[in-house]
């Protein structure tokens, strides 16, 4: 149970620095991630567009 919860956090983390420069930023992607799962963190990663002014 505890490397399940290890995977889902590191998972979750992961994905919010992927998205640092993205539209929802690192802390939108870090708390998507935990709230659904890092599966649909990955897919509003992807389906996401870079931040404006970079």
């Amino acid at each position: 149970m505890m490397q399940f919860a290890i995977f889902y956090i590191g998972g979750s983390i992961i994905i919010a620095i992927l998205g640092e420069n993205r539209k929802f930023g690192f802390w939108g992607y870090f708390f998507a991630s935990l709230l659904l799962t890092p599966l649909m963190g990955v897919l509003l990663l992807l389906a996401s567009d870079k931040k404006h002014g970079e």
